[in-house]
């Protein structure tokens, strides 16, 4: 075995953390651009932040179970993570008004920073 679910979660909790660094000085250098801007940055990558907790929640259990079971909830880790996204996206868009653009470079600061703690030893 070459990795175990105990190293996924640590992997995950880290990803997270940077996640939360990322955001938080992302928001700081938007608030130049207003309350909304940072706020918007906040919700996007937020979205992304606790999908990405529920995901490793959902797909890495405790319980041992058979390959295909721990396939199925990886798969549904992910579903659940991009549907949480596009949800506070689409909200953030349409029902709070919040700016795209700082919206969309939320998502993508948390992307690059979980994208950064997975590929750093």
């Amino acid at each position: 075995m070459l990795n175990s679910v105990a190293a996924g979660r640590r992997l995950a909790r880290r990803a997270i953390a940077y996640q939360v660094i990322a955001l938080c000085a992302a928001s700081l250098v938007c608030l130049a651009l207003g309350v909304e801007s940072a706020l918007a940055v906040l919700a996007g990558g937020g979205a992304v932040t606790l999908g990405a907790a529920l995901s490793a929640g959902w797909s890495l259990r405790r319980d041992v179970v058979p390959s295909g079971v721990a396939l199925a909830r990886m798969f549904g880790g992910v579903v659940l993570k991009w549907l949480l996204v596009f949800t506070v996206f689409s909200l953030g868009l349409l029902l709070w008004r919040l700016p795209a653009l700082p919206l969309l470079a939320g998502v993508l600061v948390a992307l690059a920073a979980q994208f950064v703690a997975m590929v750093r030893r």
